[in-house]
């Protein structure tokens, strides 16, 4: 199966490196590109991509309500969408996950590091940087806390009752980074049953993908974020 992506990012040089890389594989192809949020969306709708590459900082609607419209949209529910980010927009990484992201990247990523993320977010089986991903997280919404968004956490906790014990205990582990198979080891159990739990998880959460599920963690308070 050939991976569609779209490019979204204002810097035409930068969507022209992107192009060359993707389509240099052969299990990939460039589907579409836009130099806005707005433009990003309509073809999203038009040419149904697998994975739309996000610039967060475009002109007009920026890569934030683009990946919002696009995860709201129940036409596109199949869209993966990787948010591209510098080190100075790292405090826009959360929203982008509440908003429906997949994951991000930053545009500093080695060409072999971008062509993995898409593949992992086309497949939809984990979460990019996991490590990374978390502790932005867990910072962010820890200088959250207290800021008026108890509504949203309260939501979050309201969630979680739906769960079985043994998928509240997945998902903490999801929240921890770990991969299908390292939740099975530590639990004991096979990858099967785990992705399983993990989907069982989703659908009651109403999560998208494991990024979903590791917001969703963190903001009910299942998880905490670590102080250091």
């Amino acid at each position: 199966m050939t991976i569609k992506v779209l490019l979204a990012d204002d810097q035409a040089l930068l969507r022209s490196a992107f192009r060359v890389l993707v389509d240099s594989e052969p299990d990939m192809r460039v589907v579409g590109e836009a130099c806005d949020g707005a433009g990003a969306y309509e073809l999203t709708r038009a040419e149904r991509p697998d994975v739309v590459l996000m610039d967060i900082r475009m002109p007009g609607v920026d890569g934030l309500a683009a990946t919002r419209m696009i995860s709201e949209d129940p036409d596109l529910t199949g869209v993966r969408v990787v948010i591209l980010t510098t080190f100075e927009a790292d405090d826009y990484v959360v929203q982008s996950l509440r908003n429906g992201a997949s994951g991000f990247l930053g545009k500093g990523a080695e060409p072999d590091e971008m062509l993995h993320a898409i593949r992992i977010a086309a497949a939809g089986e984990a979460l990019l940087s996991p490590v990374a991903t978390k502790g932005l997280i867990a910072k962010f919404l820890a200088q959250g806390s207290g800021s008026g968004d108890g509504g949203r956490a309260g939501r979050a906790t309201g969630r979680l009752a739906t769960l079985t014990g043994r998928e509240r205990e997945v998902l903490t582990l999801v929240a921890g980074g770990l991969s299908n198979d390292e939740i099975a080891g530590q639990l004991e159990v096979s990858p099967l049953t785990v992705k399983t739990h993990v989907n069982r998880a989703m659908a009651k959460l109403g999560a998208r993908d494991r990024a979903q599920l590791v917001v969703i963690a963190y903001e009910s308070g299942l998880v905490r974020p670590r102080v250091q």
